[in-house]
């Protein structure tokens, strides 16, 4: 497993600069047997126990010194049962993390799909097409924004799409006004500093 501080999500492409000699080694085993590995969350309160699958899907750059730099892309998700011991990298006995049946409203799916596309449009992005009927469409449009680990770690834990999509419409809401709050505020400064001093 590779403990990182941030967090990957299913369907979700990251680039990793491999530089620890552990970790070039879990890496280098996991392209000579076409393994995957895990990829779970670290920080200064420990290491969480949901994590996501990753396999490397392309490889950018060697340097001579062994450092990798990679990229990764996220699979299913994981709960680990115990952490074990005997190799160089942190490793674990897990376990798939269960992802409940229940229906999935289409109109909640509708609400994220527009709360996306209304961010995309303050951000000034044109995203990709999304189908609204994706299995799991929250994890498809969070991992297409920034957003802080400890929310996307939030959402990872979240075993039902229904609720993972409720979660995701609030997170995008949010950067979608804080963005806009920025704008303002953007606005408002440069309105200040061109505003010249009325007579007396």
């Amino acid at each position: 497993m590779f403990p990182l501080g941030i967090v990957l999500l299913p369907s979700e492409h990251v680039p990793l600069h491999i530089f620890e000699p552990r970790y070039r080694e879990l890496i280098a085993e996991c392209l000579e047997e076409q393994q995957e590995f895990g990829v779970i969350y670290a920080d200064g309160d420990g290491v969480r126990d949901v994590g996501t699958r990753a396999r490397v899907i392309d490889v950018l750059e060697e340097f001579a010194d062994g450092r990798l730099n990679v990229v990764v892309a996220g699979g299913a998700r994981f709960r680990v049962e115990q952490l074990t011991e005997g190799r160089s990298f942190l490793t674990a006995i897990v376990a798939p993390a269960p992802d409940g049946y229940g229906r999935t409203d289409p109109d909640t799916a509708a609400r994220a799909v527009g709360s996306f596309r209304a961010l995309a449009a303050v951000a000034g992005a044109e995203p990709d097409e999304v189908d609204e009927t994706a299995s799991q469409l929250s994890f498809e449009l969070a991992a297409q924004v920034e957003l802080p680990p400890d929310a996307k770690q939030e959402l990872l834990e979240l075993d039902e799409e229904q609720h993972r999509l409720e979660f995701v419409i609030g997170l995008l809401d949010s950067v979608r006004e804080a963005l806009l709050a920025v704008r303002e505020l953007g606005e408002h400064a440069k309105t200040n500093g061109s505003r010249r001093p009325q007579p007396k």
